[in-house]
């Protein structure tokens, strides 16, 4: 059956073995010269091994080149019998190749190369061993093969020192003819220093091609598959140099593991796969080929010079057994047939793992698009690396998504462009902005060249410039703003304002509340605001006046920094119902952003530090003072109860002044309306409860009189504000502004009781570094009941916020003098007195009288002329 098939393929020999006829009856044959040749015994050996005999016997009119023994000697496959398959099939087609159909004459003249078609058709796969029998002689060459069903080609060249065969296209490497022609009547027979080489496939061809190095690196077990398997490959691929005018990260991309998409597609446009394989010998044509990507290649050729595209023909025909290898100047890539995407310099620059992370969200249309502008901030893997399993948000989750948004910001922020303090939108929506943009914050410093820093962590190197895309390589990955309570927890200076914001139940809203500017006092404004105050914010009982508090310091809108610092007059609505205002105060350099609260008291600010602590769902800024709305009310009732002085309440409900307690105005008919006091703020002296332990309640309850002169003596009338400085040192002066009375050394105060008593006002006093208040005048009962030590203060928002209570050790109680102190001394200090006068008309009287009664004496006789002064 296979001697049939083999009849059959002799058959289809025909086209390219022409008309010459098979069969001779010559006894002169080209196995008749090998056997008479001592340097063709191995040869004629192989041919046997191979049963080719009967087939150089049948062929009329061939060429065949025949290493002799040495060559033989020289080659590893035609030395060894023992690697050849049973068939010999390998053997037998390198053999094919030593054979032309044709009868070759002569040999090329020196600088002459000629091409010639060998009996070689490659096959692309080779059939494996079977148990059949091996078939009959002769064998003879199968057309077809993986050329397009032509066969191979060899090249011959005349040289200085003679004719070569298997030589390039310029004539180089090769075997020599070493031995003179032998002509016999079926051909001729031509003697080689060296057996030729069959050219392999294509992906073996570039592996030996020193001038495509690059190319071959950049390799994937792909393109190598299909370099080795596909049949009618014609190949046009850059030289090493050509590769140059990419840019240096296109060529790291490129040769990383990453690249195996645009490489396949790099190798499909420079690669034409037809029905047949294109030699230069079809250039002269003018010719233009489709590759596999589908572009064009036009081929030009001028004497002289051949162009490709825009490349030049460096070299051509290196011959490959599924195609043919041409060399050329350039890259045969289309402009922007290929786009380097920022995941392509990314994946180039080391930040694979950020890539990868990226995937794993779909957020790739972010780096797969060269038209969208966008800067991004990328940690490269040796960042990455460092961080532990549990500091990353999972593969794929939603956190993991938010995260990565945050860096990439829109647009192209060059270092030329990027200001110190700005903040820049970022691709990250947050719901807490309502669907805004979150914003990164931007520090850029000129010590030691540029230095900038996003979101905190610094930059590394230099950033990289990627058609529309610009790469900042960080430090570290950004971390997006969290909750405003988890912003402000690291602070310990605002530790006081958060726990009051957990004490009550607005944690779990300000977390979330959208678009929220939140304002957070330091700790010292606690103590700012009077003891008395802020114990009364802080009780159990008090809650809802703290969530009024904590509210109106959450602005219902972002207000960054920029936006603060630049504005004045401006008001700002509050998550509690009321306004803020801001104000911009200067003195000489020194310029104050302060912000008064709808409510408080009486010349009530907080200094504003804006800070763009960064939240999602806002900014936070930094206060001085704690501001109070004008929905809490700050009563002389509530602060009482602050400074323990329940006692005291009662006795002023006793008193029949518990009008006092709510900051109401005195009824009317009452003494204290007719004494005209509707309109006036008080301040009342509030012992603690601890202060009446040594008196009898029930007997001080009982006298009304008596307890209204007490509470008298605590009360006193304030109809102004403290403070009417508005200079900027004096609006800062929280302390001195949460004071209900102005506490300076001697200052005397008139209580309620001063009217009525020369012993009703106030004196203050600074002794061993605290305040004493005590009555003005009193001699004092060994100062039990004068004077008392003031504990705390806090003033009240009623009464026109004017007022408020200060907390003392001790009860004052009203100053009574005895009869003795009040008349006795006052007459015995008048009997003195007339007395002292008395003594000292009588005196006087005395000494006139002595003068007048003293004797005078005259001469005798009277004066004379001569006792008379002369004129």
């Amino acid at each position: 059956m296979r001697l049939w098939k083999s009849l059959g393929l002799l058959a289809l020999l025909s086209p390219v073995i022409g008309e010459q006829t098979y069969y001779t009856t010559s006894t002169t044959t080209l196995v008749d010269a090998l056997s008479a040749d001592p340097d063709y015994t191995k040869l004629l050996s192989l041919l046997q091994r191979a049963r080719l005999i009967p087939t150089l016997n049948r062929l009329n009119g061939s060429t065949l080149f025949a290493p002799t023994n040495d060559a033989i000697e020289r080659n590893k496959l035609w030395s060894s019998a023992s690697t050849h398959d049973n068939i010999h099939e390998k053997l037998r087609q390198e053999l094919f190749y030593h054979l032309l159909n044709y009868t070759l004459s002569e040999i090329p003249s020196k600088g002459a190369v000629e091409v010639h078609k060998t009996l070689h058709f490659p096959q692309t796969h080779v059939e494996p061993p079977t148990d059949e029998p091996a078939p009959a002689p002769p064998w003879l060459p199968v057309p077809g093969g993986s050329l397009g069903g032509q066969p191979q080609r060899v090249r011959l060249a005349g040289k200085e020192e003679g004719a070569w065969a298997g030589v390039d296209a310029f004539g180089e490497g090769g075997a020599q003819i070493i031995k003179e022609v032998v002509h016999v009547t079926n051909g001729a027979l031509y003697g080689l220093s060296d057996v030729l080489t069959v050219p392999p496939d294509l992906a073996k061809v570039v592996a030996h091609e020193p001038s495509v190095s690059y190319f071959h690196k950049i390799l994937t077990p792909k393109i190598t598959h299909v370099l080795n398997s596909t049949s009618e490959v014609t190949l046009f691929l850059p030289v090493d140099a050509a590769w140059d005018a990419l840019h240096p990260l296109e060529r790291t991309y490129l040769e990383s593991e990453f690249a195996a998409d645009d490489l396949n597609r790099i190798l499909d446009m420079h690669a034409v796969n037809t029905k047949k394989v294109t030699w230069s010998d079809s250039f002269p044509k003018n010719i233009t080929l489709t590759t596999i990507d589908g572009t064009k290649i036009d081929i030009v050729a001028t004497p002289g010079k051949t162009t490709v595209s825009s490349a030049k023909l460096v070299k051509p025909d290196i011959y490959a057994s599924n195609g043919v290898l041409h060399l050329v100047s350039e890259l045969l890539i289309p402009p922007g047939a290929l786009q380097l995407t920022p995941e392509k310099y990314l994946l180039a620059s080391n930040c694979t793992k950020f890539v990868s992370l990226i995937h794993s969200v779909n957020l790739t249309h972010l780096i797969n698009s060269t038209d969208v502008k966008y800067t991004v901030l990328a940690p490269r893997d040796d960042v990455l690396n460092v961080l532990g399993e549990d500091e990353l948000p999972e593969m794929g989750s939603a956190e993991l998504k938010r995260m990565l948004l945050y860096h990439f910001i829109p647009g192209k922020w060059s270092d030329k462009k990027l200001k110190d303090g700005v903040l820049l939108e970022t691709a990250l929506q947050d719901v807490g902005l309502g669907g805004g943009r979150q914003v990164l914050d931007v520090e850029v410093s000129d010590k030691e060249g540029k230095n900038i820093r996003f979101g905190g962590a610094g930059t590394i190197g230099e950033h990289v410039e990627a058609n529309n895309t610009l790469i900042y390589y960080m430090s570290r990955p950004l971390v997006p703003p969290s909750d405003p309570l988890q912003t402000i927890l690291p602070s310990l200076e605002l530790s006081s304002f958060l726990a009051a914001i957990f004490s009550t139940s607005l944690a779990d809203i300000l977390r979330v509340a959208p678009r929220t500017t939140l304002l957070v006092p330091h700790n010292s404004a606690f103590e700012r605001l009077g003891l008395l105050v802020s114990a009364h914010l802080l009780a159990a009982t008090s809650k809802d006046d703290l969530s009024a508090v904590i509210q109106h310091h959450a602005i219902d809108g972002v207000e960054y920094a920029a936006a603060l610092r630049n504005g004045s007059g401006l008001t700002f609505p509050t998550r509690e119902g009321s306004d803020i205002k801001l104000e911009r105060f200067k003195t000489g350099d020194d310029k104050k952003l302060l912000l008064s609260p709808s409510g408080g008291w009486a010349g009530m600010r907080s200094e504003l530090m804006p800070k763009n602590m960064l939240t999602q769902t806002g900014v936070v800024h930094e206060l001085s003072d704690l501001m109070i709305p004008r929905s809490v009310e700050l009563t002389l009732g509530k602060l009482m109860k602050a400074a323990k002085g329940t006692t005291m309440v009662s006795m002023v409900t006793k008193a029949g002044m518990g009008w006092l307690l709510n900051g109401t105005a005195p009824p009317d008919g009452s003494p204290w309306a007719d004494a005209g006091l509707t309109g006036t703020g008080w301040t009342l002296l509030c012992p603690t409860d601890d202060a009446f332990k040594s008196y009898n309640l029930t007997s001080l309850l009982a006298d009304v009189d008596a307890l209204q002169s007490i509470v008298s003596q605590h009360l006193i009338p304030v109809s102004s504000p403290v403070d009417a400085d508005s200079t900027l040192p004096q609006l800062l002066d929280a302390l001195n502004n949460n004071r209900p009375l102005s506490l300076d050394d001697s200052a005397t105060y008139s209580t309620l009781l001063s009217p009525s008593s020369a012993y009703g006002d106030i004196i203050v006093r600074w002794e061993n570094g605290s305040y004493v208040l005590g009555i003005n005048g009193a001699r004092g009962t060994n100062g039990n009941a004068d004077w008392a030590r003031v504990l705390a203060w806090g003033r009240s928002t009623t009464g026109g916020g004017i007022g408020g209570v200060i907390q003392i050790d001790r009860l004052i109680m009203p100053y009574y003098p005895t009869n003795w102190r009040e008349y006795g001394v006052p007459v015995v200090v008048g009997i003195l007195g007339v007395a002292l006068i008395c003594a000292f008309f009588l005196g006087v009287r005395a000494v006139w009288r002595k003068d007048a009664t003293e004797a005078t004496y005259e001469p005798v006789g009277g004066f004379g002329r001569d006792d008379i002064d002369d004129p």
